[in-house]
């Protein structure tokens, strides 16, 4: 009875859950991304260990079904506007780095006696970063919105859109090719002409369906998202049986949403079932690696990790230094595309499909994935202390200067400010106008380029920096100021947990400044923190408007309010 129950599909599939959920939990314990545990739960579960997979059709059926989703809401990010969106150092960087990237790889390949073919895969692989991956962690670290994290995102959606494009180009390699993997032949005249009539059914439901349909789905919202996971599965099947493939079929049903007003609301709802669905792609994947054969692959993935690790950021480095970005955020950005995506796996796994290549080179990549992936992880959460670290190295990344990124410090230094204000946010912004209508000059610093244009649109004087960045707060003009004040929220720079605000009470003391400092505060404990850190004062928005608005419900109604029309524009007016 035993042997049949673990002969079950239901049963294995049940196993395999429960030990995603496990491997799961010890990779968050240790900071590492999703994918890398459910790789590790496919070499355990494989032949080669403990040999739970063997329904191999239906893991397969559910891989496949995730790899239509995903690249659905792939498509389905892809709006006409986009382009234009990225600008001009996100298109130069992303493309420059898949060049020299894929152009050195292509050497290493060859080195290491790949066939001409293998290295092309492999390097094309490589030169892939996980969007999804970058987005979580710099959104943990509230560095999104920073200048290297919107770069950083750009460039990322600039890979995206290449990798779309690799794979509809290997699409059509693979067409007239003999069947593999299950992949649709037929003729090139017939898949061509399927193509252009599949392209001309996007067309056509997007000028005249998407908008009203999905209006009318909408009002369900379950309904919406069954029929989304229907049209990517059709056109994915669709795709399939005229030889452009799942992968191609999934991203055009994406891009059939992409410009209806619910698409946010499409992708948001499906992102579980992404994760869920290739769970079993990961899983198929690890299970095919033999670990008996792995070492023959060690040389090959630690010298195309180490190019990843090293070599894809210091890439960045120069292209964005000779644009003329400081060092310290060509840095932060270039550590982002220190590991390989998950549609680094998915493209070899097609060239396996179609081929062009072998399981060894899908084994390869996997281990490189492995590398690069957990290793990124600690760079990304570490990024500010290994600049630090590597800061007397970069200065050959910098251009004099750094026409784009101006110091305007220098040029406040006789204005005279005597409140310099950290963090442009709601509260920040609040304090720095009660601040102006009192007549007393106040400098905001922010790491947000669109906070920092919003403070100069309401009058205010605003700097762009990040308040953690040594050069930047040694040039701020402390002279003559007689508080610094951070507004900034609690932000973790490490698995330390390393406050920035602590760091900022540091800087601004080594700095020379001899005034007073204010912090915010959330909670009592966190006062205390903070006070024995150095502030001289603690601010906490949220006892001080309750105790401000006993005040005025206890009979201070008629007591003159302070009301700024900018920001109750936002919604945002505080007393």
């Amino acid at each position: 009875m035993i042997e049949t129950l673990l002969h079950s599909p239901f049963a294995e599939i049940a196993t395999l859950l429960v030990m995603a959920a496990v491997f799961g939990l010890f990779g968050v314990l240790l900071r590492q991304p999703l994918i890398v545990s459910f790789i590790v739960v496919g070499l355990f579960a494989g032949p080669s260990a403990l040999d739970v997979v063997r329904s191999d059709a239906q893991i397969a059926l559910l891989s496949e079904l995730g790899i239509a989703v995903l690249l659905f809401l792939v498509g389905i990010k892809l709006d006409v506007k986009l382009i234009r969106s990225l600008g001009v150092v996100s298109v130069i960087t992303g493309l420059g780095q898949v060049a020299f990237t894929a152009f050195f790889g292509y050497l290493i390949g060859l080195s290491l006696g790949l066939e001409h073919v293998t290295s092309i895969y492999v390097t094309v692989a490589l030169t892939f970063s996980s969007t999804i991956i970058i987005v979580k962690l710099l959104s943990d670290k509230r560095e999104i919105d920073a200048l290297h994290g919107q770069i950083a995102l750009g460039f990322l959606i600039v890979q995206d859109l290449v990798v779309v494009l690799a794979m509809i180009v290997l699409s059509a390699i693979g067409i007239g090719a003999p069947d593999h993997g299950g992949r649709g032949g037929g003729s090139i005249v017939t898949v061509l002409a399927s193509g252009v009539a599949m392209v001309a059914a996007v067309v056509l439901f997007v000028r005249y369906l998407a908008t009203p349909l999905t209006e009318r789905l909408a009002r369900a919202p379950e309904l919406l998202v069954i029929f989304a996971i229907a049209l990517a599965s059709m056109f994915a099947a669709i795709g399939d049986v005229v030889g452009l493939g799942k992968e191609v079929g999934g991203l055009m049903a994406g891009v059939a949403l992409a410009s209806t007003p619910y698409r946010e609301t499409i992708a948001a709802r499906l992102a579980p079932l992404r994760d869920f669905l290739l769970l079993f792609f990961f899983i198929a994947l690890g299970a095919t690696l033999d670990l008996s054969l792995l070492g023959t692959h060690v040389i090959g993935a630690v010298v195309f990790s180490l190019f990843v690790l090293v070599g894809n950021p210091l890439i960045v480095l120069a292209i964005m230094g000779s644009m003329g970005y400081r060092k310290r955020t060509s840095f932060l950005a270039g550590l982002t595309v220190a590991q390989i995506s998950e549609f680094s796996l998915i493209f070899v796994a097609m060239g396996v499909s179609l081929g062009h290549v072998t399981d060894d080179a899908l084994g390869l990549v996997a281990m490189v994935g492995l590398v690069t992936i957990a290793a990124s992880t600690y760079m990304i959460t570490y990024s500010q202390r290994l600049y630090v670290l590597f800061e007397p190295l970069l200065g050959v990344f910098e251009r004099k200067g750094t026409p784009r990124e101006p110091s305007e410090a220098g040029a406040h230094a006789a204005s005279g400010y005597k409140v310099i204000l950290f963090g442009l946010g709601r509260f920040g912004t609040a304090v720095g106008l009660r601040l102006k209508k009192r007549g007393i000059p106040v400098l905001g610093v922010d790491f947000n380029p669109e906070a920092v244009r919003r403070w100069r649109a309401l009058g205010l004087d605003a700097d762009f920096g990040d308040a953690s960045d040594p050069e930047l707060v040694a040039e701020l003009p402390f002279r003559g100021a007689e508080w610094m004040v951070s507004t900034v929220p609690i932000h973790p720079t490490g698995l330390s947990h390393e406050d920035t605000r602590r760091t900022l009470i540091q800087l601004v003391r080594a700095a020379g400044f001899t005034g007073q400092i204010a912090t915010a505060s959330h909670s009592v404990g966190d006062t205390e923190v903070m006070l024995g850190a150095g502030a001289d004062l603690v601010l906490e928005p949220f006892q001080d408007a309750a105790d401000r608005a006993v005040e005025l419900l206890c009979g201070a109604a008629g007591e003159e309010r302070t009301e700024f029309p900018e920001i109750a524009a936002e919604g945002r007016a505080t007393w």
